[in-house]
């Protein structure tokens, strides 16, 4: 069995490599393509040597869908025999998907494709032009891979015509991102609240709109109007300056810069009790799964790429992203069972695990061919 991985997102998401590195050493025989730009700047990411990078189209043929899909189709014949591979996985529906579906219709070799953040809340959703090619891709694919039941769910209902919505449903899976090992052989103890009224709450992302941060403060000022004693812990770097400059000098607030140290924020999440990240839009997050192993009920944005996970309640709740009222009363309802809430958190974390989501995979492979 020989796979070409299809991934446009591997040069600055290096998570993949997790995936990538167990097919290996299980012996199966991959080689992961990933087109960039031409003025694609080299990261220290090691990437593998089964990797190639492969600067193939110009910064604005990105604006025209067909013209970057055109030049890195002609890339990828001219780098492999595609004929030599038993299976093609392209990591997203559109940008990955497509050259999957091209390749199939060319050299008949089968592909699975993966539906991901930007598909849904991108492609489908603005690109109207391209909603009947994204069907098709679906169609054609032998399987698809969704991360949460959530955008299976939302992208039958909203996208797939009435026909083929069993097919569809029928042939795709779902099948979480995994976090690093280091989550996983260090867990965290369950917690609970020395004082049922006084709450640590963190965010680990970019400061942004799309985080969402400042609703998450005003949340923060409902609580403390409702008598609770909140801190509010941020970590990451400042990607919006004027949210920052509005959150920065509450008193509630304690920012720290983004850290790539795995022990230091470790320390982090252990002096924390919920974790609270609505964001606007959200792939997966692998900061949600991060902080439940350390025994942190988690607050997420409902319709977005962690909900659905787990059943509401089981590890922390889903809400309205600009609700502050839903926020605070996920937070006080937390609170009401946050030592069990707290345990399944980290009973449930092995989901997570990347040995576990590299045989799911395999076992999808062999079902295809």
């Amino acid at each position: 069995m020989k796979i070409l991985h299809i991934n446009s997102y591997y040069s600055h998401r290096a998570f993949y490599k997790n995936l990538y590195d167990r097919q290996k050493s299980n012996g199966m025989d991959i080689e992961v393509y990933v087109p960039v730009p031409e003025n694609f700047l080299s990261s220290n990411l090691t990437l593998g040597e089964y990797t190639n990078i492969s600067r193939n189209h110009g910064k604005y043929d990105r604006l025209i869908f067909q013209i970057k899909q055109s030049k890195i189709f002609d890339d990828i014949v001219k780098t492999y025999d595609i004929n030599k591979f038993s299976l093609l996985h392209a990591h997203s529906l559109f940008t990955n998907g497509n050259i999957a579906y091209q390749l199939k219709k060319l050299f008949n070799v089968p592909y699975i494709v993966a539906v991901r953040d930007t598909d849904v809340n991108v492609f489908f959703k603005y690109m109207f032009h391209l909603r009947r090619l994204g069907v098709e891709i679906l169609k054609e694919a032998d399987k698809v891979i969704f991360l949460s039941e959530t955008y299976r769910s939302y992208v039958i209902k909203n996208y797939i015509p009435n026909g083929i919505k069993k097919e569809i449903t029928d042939k795709s899976k779902i099948i979480p991102n995994g976090i690093d090992d280091f989550w996983l052989q260090n867990k965290g103890t369950s917690k609970i609240l020395k004082e049922p009224k006084k709450i640590n709450i963190l965010t680990v992302g970019v400061v942004s709109r799309r985080k969402n941060q400042l609703t998450t403060t005003k949340a923060i000022k409902l609580l403390q109007e409702k008598g609770y004693e909140i801190k509010y812990t941020i970590v990451g770097n400042i990607k919006d300056k004027k949210i920052y400059q509005k959150i920065k000098d509450l008193a509630c607030i304690q920012y720290i810069p983004h850290t790539t140290c795995k022990e230091e924020l470790l320390k982090i999440y252990r002096t924390n009790d919920i974790f609270a990240m609505p964001s606007i839009t959200e792939t997966f997050g692998l900061v949600y799964p991060e902080a439940m192993s350390q025994g942190l009920p988690v607050i997420y944005t409902r319709g977005q790429g962690f909900d659905g996970q787990f059943k509401e309640g089981e590890v922390g709740y889903s809400v309205d992203a600009m609700n502050i009222e839903d926020i605070a009363s996920k937070v006080i309802a937390i609170r009401g069972d946050f030592a069990e809430m707290s345990k399944r958190c980290i009973n449930s974390i092995n989901k997570f695990d990347w040995n576990r989501i590299t045989n799911c995979y395999e076992k999808i492979y062999r079902s295809v061919l």
